[in-house]
C-alpha cells in the first residue's frame, strides 16, 4: 500500500521526483528506470488514472499525470493522494459558470482551455483580473473623459464621444493575456494569481490607433515611455494610490496595433472589462492595457508607477536560483509575451467510446509579438511528433487556431501535448523554466488526458 503523503503531489514530485513515484504508486525504492514504472506500480498509476496506459514505457519518471495534476477534484484512492479543494467557480453578471476563481479581493478568474474553442473569444467566456475595486458602471459612457498630457506640445482632454468623432475607427481581433498566464507551473511556486492557461483570450476590439491620438497632442523627442491612470480604487480604499499605473515604450505606443478602444465583439466595452474606455497593446502582458483609462501622461524615462518597479512584471536577464530573493538589478520589464499553445478539443478528462483508434483535436496558438510557425502534438509522451495544420490569423496578433488528428492503438489512457513554435525559433518547454519571484513568463507545454474505453 502507499505511504501516506502529508504533502501536495506537486510540492513531493518538486523534491524527489523519483522517490514520488514510490510513495504515490508504490514501486519500490533502488529500482532504476528509463522510462516509467513497470509491475505493480504500473498497476498503481492504472488504477489512479482509470485504465491501461498504452505508451508507458515513454513516461518520464517524476511526470504527474495530466489526469491527476489537472483534475482537483477527482476522488482520492489508495494510490492518489487526498485530492485537494475543488476550484471555485465564478458567479458573475453576463460570465460563464465555468471560469474558475482565482482570487475574489481583487476579483480574478481564469477560463478552462475548452471553453477557448471559439475563433473570437465571447464576453460571456473572457478572463478577469482586476488589481483594485471595480468602479460602478458609468451611465453616460461618451461623456467618459480622459487626458493626454505630459511630454507633448499640447496637452489636451478628450471626451469619449468625442474620440469616436475625431477620429478613423478601426476593429481588430487581438489576443489579450495576463502577465502571470502559466504562472502555476512554476516550482516551487512564484507568488500571485495561479494561473494555468486560461489567463488569455481573444477578441473582436474597436476604437482609434494610440497614435492617432497621440500625434494630435505632439510627442516631443523627449518623450520616450508612456504612463497610464485609471479609475479604479486602491484595494486600501485610498483614493490617493493609484491602483496599478504601467507604461510602454514609445515606439510600442506608436505602433498602428495599439488601440484605445470602446468596444469588445460589437458591444460596448462592459465595465468589468475597462468599459467605457481602456488601452489595448496586443501582445504584451495584459496589464499594460489599462481599463477605465483616465489618463495618458508621456515621460521622459522609463515609468516608475505601481507595477512597474523590482519584480512586478519583469523576469530575469540572468537565470536565478528558483525560489532564492533575486536581485532588482537582474530583472527587465517583461514586454511581449511568450509562444504559447492550448488544446480546446476535446477537454482535459475527456472519456471516449471503448474502439476509439483517432481523436481530432483542435486549438489555439499565439506567440506575442512574433508569428506562430509551428504546432505539434503528441499521444506518447513526446517521443513521437506530428505537425498540426495552422489557420492564418484574420490580422496581426490574432491567435492562430489549429487542427490535427491523433491516431491510438488501442483502449485506454492517453495525455496528448502541444507545443509551439514561433518566428524566432522560440519553442514552449517541456516544464517551466526561467524561475523569477513573481512567476511571469511561464509557457510550458500544454497537456490533456484522455481515457478511451
Amino acid at each position: 500500500m502507499a505511504e501516506k503523503i502529508e504533502r501536495s503531489m506537486s510540492e513531493l514530485y518538486a523534491d524527489d521526483p523519483e522517490r514520488a513515484d514510490a510513495v504515490v504508486f508504490g514501486r519500490e525504492t533502488g529500482v532504476n528506470r528509463r522510462g516509467f514504472l513497470g509491475g505493480a506500480g504500473l498497476a498503481a498509476m492504472g488504477a489512479a488514472v482509470g485504465g491501461t496506459i498504452p505508451f508507458s514505457q515513454n513516461m518520464p519518471a517524476g511526470l504527474i499525470p495530466a489526469a491527476l495534476a489537472q483534475a482537483p477534484s477527482a476522488a482520492p484512492s489508495a494510490a492518489a493522494p487526498a485530492a485537494p479543494k475543488g476550484p471555485q467557480y465564478l458567479n458573475f453578471p453576463g460570465k460563464d459558470a465555468k471560469l474558475v476563481v482565482l482570487g475574489d479581493k481583487p476579483l480574478v478568474a481564469e477560463t478552462p482551455a475548452e471553453l477557448l474553442d471559439d475563433a473570437t473569444t465571447p464576453i460571456g467566456k473572457f478572463y478577469i483580473r482586476n488589481n483594485g475595486q471595480i468602479p460602478e458602471e458609468n451611465k453616460t459612457p461618451d461623456k467618459w473623459e480622459f487626458a493626454i498630457d505630459g511630454e507633448v506640445n499640447k496637452p489636451f482632454k478628450l471626451t469619449l464621444g468625442e474620440l469616436k468623432s475625431k477620429y478613423k475607427p478601426q476593429t481588430m481581433r487581438f489576443v489579450l493575456e495576463c502577465g502571470g498566464n502559466g504562472r502555476s507551473g512554476f516550482t516551487p511556486p512564484a507568488r500571485g494569481n495561479q494561473w494555468t492557461n486560461g489567463g488569455a483570450g481573444c477578441a473582436e476590439w474597436t476604437g482609434v490607433r494610440l497614435a492617432d491620438v497621440l500625434k494630435t497632442a505632439g510627442v516631443k523627442s523627449s518623450g520616450i515611455y508612456t504612463a497610464h491612470y485609471a479609475a479604479d480604487l486602491h484595494l486600501s480604499g485610498d483614493a490617493s494610490k493609484p491602483t496599478l499605473s504601467r507604461g510602454v515604450r514609445i515606439a510600442k505606443a506608436m505602433d498602428p496595433n495599439s488601440m484605445i478602444v470602446w468596444a469588445m465583439n460589437g458591444e460596448p466595452l462592459p465595465n468589468i472589462h475597462g468599459g467605457p474606455v481602456r488601452l489595448i497593446y496586443p501582445g504584451w502582458a495584459g496589464s499594460a492595457s489599462q481599463k477605465w483609462l483616465t489618463k495618458i501622461t508621456i515621460r521622459d524615462k522609463e515609468h516608475d508607477g505601481p507595477g512597474m518597479t523590482e519584480f512586478s512584471y519583469r523576469t530575469t536577464i540572468k537565470p536565478m536560483i528558483p525560489g532564492s530573493k533575486g536581485d532588482p538589478k537582474n530583472m527587465k520589464i517583461l514586454e511581449s509575451m511568450p509562444v504559447r499553445s492550448i488544446i480546446t478539443n476535446p477537454g482535459n478528462g475527456a472519456k471516449l467510446a471503448a474502439g476509439t483508434r483517432e481523436v481530432a483535436l483542435r486549438g489555439a496558438a499565439w506567440a506575442g509579438d512574433n508569428i506562430v510557425e509551428a504546432v505539434d502534438i503528441s499521444v506518447d509522451y513526446g517521443s513521437s511528433w506530428k505537425p498540426a495544420k495552422i489557420t492564418p490569423p484574420k490580422n496581426r496578433y490574432d491567435w492562430q487556431r489549429w487542427t490535427a488528428s491523433a491516431k491510438l492503438p488501442s483502449d485506454g489512457y492517453y495525455e496528448v501535448w502541444v507545443r509551439a513554435t514561433d518566428s524566432r525559433g522560440n519553442r514552449q518547454p517541456h516544464i517551466t523554466g526561467n524561475w523569477n519571484p513573481q512567476g511571469y513568463g511561464g509557457n510550458a507545454m500544454h497537456r490533456i488526458a484522455v481515457l478511451v474505453g
